[in-house]
């Protein structure tokens, strides 16, 4: 005989099996660091760029940069990461542990025709107008940015970093064409030699370099102006053995940024640096905080204001509702008089509106039902997000676990909403239609949401957005509906 318990156990065993073959591993900070020994190579990974301005990221290779020699190869990615629209992509970029490098050049390629008025700009024009940035990754770490200006240096934590920028003066899209890549490491305690990766930062600058094709040799381009940092190290007068590109080299007199335009060099720092006092398990810290961008204290008088917010219209509402009782109950007490007579019917009809609550609505019991059902489902699904979140199990450093979360924990509520919404309309209506009820209750709100999300889709893929979902990944999230529905 088949016990009752059955089919939930089954579904069970299907989302834990569906968990387990979209995550790569279980993974909290501080759990499964990666060591390097000096002169390993580190991976530099492209994730898709997004806009501050749309909200349609692009793939990595959208836009006509530099590609690996060996092809450009997409990473294994989780069922969360496609749904958010991550598409992590190999970079041409070699990094290796502990070994700076100094203007090295990546590549040559073109970007389009020139911006003039009345032509439709190149993609890489477009992009820079809509406030694209670059989103990289290494050892699993986001990129912070670095902005320098005459004034101040500021490290922003969030966003990526710019792929250009538009001048106030022309008009005119800079590419920015000149990274600087500074990595901080912690060594490993009880282990010689070894590394592991605290933090990285992004610098972007603008040099618009000048070389002839024919002078290429040993992986290098003669550049015919070259700042400090692009100088060999072994000519005398020329760039001081660890001198690095820096914000007063790319600003000197007669330096000129480079347009987002035609043949453009393409160039690379890598700084190492020492960071004795962050170690691998609190290197999310700073990105989870913003670097204090905005003070707790802030955070702190907001849920102050809201709360304040909700008890003072909570008090309105109750010294409204007692005063009211207070002027019916005060007639009772005392003979009325002939006017309030008159009215007395009134205040009894008033009286009896309490009684409607019971009552049910007479345009659709099953609506409010499911409407009932659905937002405890929805209540309870947040709630067990956040709960994850505040432990520690769902954190930015598990890609797509998020949304991982929300889906798993949305069906497994289902069967909060299928309880609730039966007992419901079981109590307004007053007679049994559990079947149905429950089939409704399974597909109203999630085929609404999937419509949506089906127009949404298309509308992504139309622009060639990171956002739109694969046609397989659709399959499954139709089989897990038809499943748990």
């Amino acid at each position: 005989m088949i016990s009752r318990g059955a089919p939930l156990l089954a579904l069970v065993g299907l989302l834990l099996a569906f968990a387990s073959t979209t995550t790569q591993a279980f993974y909290i900070p501080g759990v499964v660091p990666r060591s390097f020994h000096e002169g390993e190579d580190v991976d530099l990974r492209f994730n898709s760029m997004t806009s501050i301005k749309t909200q349609l990221p692009l793939d990595a290779y959208h836009l006509p940069f530099c590609q690996p020699i060996q092809g450009i190869t997409i990473m294994n990615q989780n069922f969360g990461e496609f749904l958010q629209g991550d598409r992590i992509h190999n970079s041409p970029y070699k990094l290796e542990m502990k070994v700076d490098k100094y203007c090295e050049p990546l590549c040559v390629t073109n970007l389009g025709h020139m911006e003039r008025r009345g032509v439709r700009p190149n993609k890489v024009v477009q992009a820079i107008r809509n406030k694209y940035h670059h989103n990289w990754i290494v050892d699993n770490l986001n990129s912070a940015s670095k902005h320098e200006d005459d004034n101040s240096v500021t490290t922003r934590y969030w966003g990526g970093f710019p792929i250009g920028f538009r001048s106030h003066e022309d008009g005119k899209s800079y590419i920015n064409n000149h990274v600087n890549i500074i990595i901080d490491y912690h060594p490993v305690e009880g282990q010689e030699s070894r590394y592991r990766i605290v933090k990285f930062v992004v610098e972007p600058f603008s040099i618009k370099h000048e070389w002839d094709d024919d002078t290429f040799e040993d992986g290098r381009f003669n550049i015919s102006n070259p700042i400090k940092s692009c100088q060999p190290s072994n000519v005398v007068g020329n760039r001081q053995p660890d001198q690095h590109t820096s914000y007063e080299l790319v600003t000197a007199s007669g330096r000129l940024p480079q347009p987002a335009s035609g043949r453009v060099l393409f160039t690379y720092d890598v700084i190492w640096k020492e960071n004795l006092d962050t170690y691998w398990a609190k290197r999310w810290d700073i990105y989870l905080s913003m670097d204090s961008a905005v003070p707790p204290k802030v955070h702190w008088m907001s849920i102050f204001n809201s709360m304040m917010l909700l008890c003072f219209l909570s008090m309105l509402v109750v010294a409204i509702f007692v005063k009211t009782l207070k002027a019916i109950t005060d007639n009772y007490d005392r003979v009325p008089t002939d006017a309030e007579k008159e009215q007395e019917m009134t205040f009894k009809k008033w009286t009896l509106v309490h009684a409607d609550v019971f009552r049910p609505p007479a345009f659709s019991p099953l609506a409010l039902s499911v409407a009932c059902g659905t937002g405890m489902q929805l209540f309870m699904t947040s709630l067990m997000v956040i709960v994850g979140s505040a432990i520690g199990i769902i954190n930015p450093s598990n890609r797509g676990s998020r949304i991982k979360a929300m889906l798993v924990w949305f069906m497994l509520m289902g069967v909060v909403n299928g309880y609730i919404t039966t007992k419901m309309h079981r109590q307004l209506k007053k007679k049994d239609a559990s079947r149905k009820v429950t089939w409704i209750a399974a597909t109203a709100f999630p085929g609404l949401v999937f419509a949506g999300f089906l127009v949404y889709n298309m509308a992504a893929w139309i622009n060639g957005s990171t956002l739109a979902v694969p046609f397989t990944t659709i399959l499954v999230l139709l089989v897990i509906w038809a499943v748990v529905g």
